[in-house]
């Protein structure tokens, strides 16, 4: 099974000379391996190095405020020496030095200061405490220019493990009895497919035969006797051992796995299988859709099956049979069509493109790897979340803007006045109304940032500040 690099939603056939990958599982029997690689040689080495040339090469721009703190320090100095020159000339240097003190006071960049990092405290304990976890906080302030979301299909989209899709069983056999016998069949084996028949048929709430001589063949399938029949539960190669002819193939089938169900060599019935969409996924689609964001799901699943899965979801672009190596190469081909990048998975083999994106968001539940590479990781499962750090971008983005602006706006209008430009005309700042417009400058940015507190980031406010339902 080389689902955990692949990032296959099923079990990939391997046979005699095929390359496998540590850490992943033998579903059917036992494997004798020859290691050909180790340490810096592996699969895994390789990733992680891409992980690290990826984040190397992000860009870190200098944040405005801290151009702007710069500015307002040259700014503050220039018009204080020229307070000084302009009250020595035409006043008293007990008025010029209460004049350049003054000035000091009103320049005193505490909003400036304040203007980003309160925010940026405010929206990462909001975003918290919606599951929202920002390691990253450039990437945070990124997400509101992204046009671009690549989602993951296992893990991300799916649950990553297979369940049926549908029952078709052969005239005078019913579809609960199909299932039934499959599942009795199934029930001692820890086959992936074998899990999900028996917990369809627990779902069902059907009554389960006991099956006896259980029997299994790697690569066919396995059978057991149920009420006295030989019941066989497998793929195409189960029917070419009998010699059967299958059922009439079903459009629904195509992407998805497919096991017959034969008793006593004669087929009765078909068990559809397929890595199941989760509820909010089509949410989560339609949600960024209504943004103006496009929408591409990427996978190392074969074409048939991304497909069936990009449909159901409403996806029209579609990256398929992806390798690890390549999904960062992926990442870095929509970046160079001058689009902005979030890239959302789970798995290690999302770990390069998740370290190259724009915007990497991990799914919590995700590995270790992943969740190391991204700046900003999913607590819950849940797609919709994704749509919760836009809100969030967006919103701190409008507060950084609006408490900057007040910030330098209120220092452009005020240092003059302090310096005393007004003079003329009889009015003269005093030094104590100065510290009150210093404080009170402090005091309308903090507040500003507090309104992010209003913020409902869950997954269903999310959906809500869409117009949109938010339940399931």
């Amino acid at each position: 099974d080389e689902s955990m690099i692949t990032g296959e939603s099923v079990p990939v056939r391997r046979g005699q000379g095929d390359r496998v990958v540590a850490g992943t599982v033998a579903t059917d029997s036992g494997l004798r391996v020859r290691v050909d690689a180790v340490g810096e040689g592996t699969t895994l080495a390789g990733i992680q190095r891409l992980v690290r040339a990826a984040q190397s090469s992000a860009s870190r721009a200098q944040r405005l405020a801290d151009r702007a703190a710069g500015w307002l320090f040259w700014y503050a100095v220039g018009v204080a020496a020229l307070t000084a020159v302009a009250w020595l000339a035409w006043g008293t240097p007990q008025t010029a030095l209460t004049r350049v003190i003054t000035v000091l006071v009103i320049a005193c960049p505490h909003a400036l200061g304040l203007a980003i990092p309160l925010v940026v405290s405010i929206a990462t304990e909001r975003a918290a405490r919606g599951g929202v976890l920002v390691t990253d906080r450039l990437a945070l302030e990124r997400m509101r220019t992204v046009d671009t979301v690549l989602l993951d299909k296992t893990g991300t989209l799916t649950t990553g493990e297979p369940a049926l899709a549908a029952v078709r069983a052969t005239p005078g056999v019913g579809e609960d009895e199909v299932l039934a016998l499959a599942a009795a069949v199934e029930a001692p084996s820890e086959h992936p497919l074998a899990r999900a028949v028996v917990r369809a048929a627990a779902g069902r709430g059907l009554t389960v035969p006991d099956a006896g001589a259980f029997r299994s063949t790697p690569g066919v399938g396995v059978s057991a006797v149920v009420g006295g029949a030989r019941v066989a539960v497998g793929g195409p190669a189960l029917l070419a051992e009998h010699d059967a002819r299958p059922l009439p193939a079903d459009r629904s089938d195509e992407g998805r796995t497919v096991l017959h169900v034969l008793r006593d060599g004669e087929p009765i019935g078909v068990l559809t299988l397929a890595d199941a969409v989760r509820p909010e996924s089509r949410q989560a689609v339609a949600g960024l859709r209504a943004l103006g964001i496009e929408v591409a799901m990427i996978t190392g699943d074969a074409e048939p099956v991304a497909r069936t899965v990009a449909a159901e979801l409403g996806i029209d672009r579609v990256l398929a049979s992806v390798r690890p190596e390549r999904k960062n190469e992926e990442v870095a081909a929509l970046q160079r069509e001058g689009r902005t990048v979030a890239m959302v998975g789970d798995g290690v083999n999302d770990a390069p493109a998740l370290a190259q994106a724009d915007v990497g968001i991990a799914i919590g539940a995700g590995t270790d790897v992943a969740i190391g590479s991204a700046g900003v990781v999913l607590a819950s499962d849940d797609p919709r979340s994704v749509l919760s750090v836009i809100h969030l971008s967006r919103a701190a983005y409008r507060k950084m803007t609006q408490n900057l602006w007040w910030a330098a706006g209120y220092n452009l209008a005020a240092v003059p006045l302090a310096a005393g430009v007004l003079a003329p005309v009889g009015f003269v700042m005093p030094m104590a109304a100065g510290a009150v417009l210093m404080s009170l400058s402090t005091v309308v940015v903090a507040a500003n940032a507090q309104l992010l507190r209003h913020l409902d980031l869950s997954p269903e406010g999310s959906m809500r500040a869409l117009g949109m339902a938010g339940d399931r």
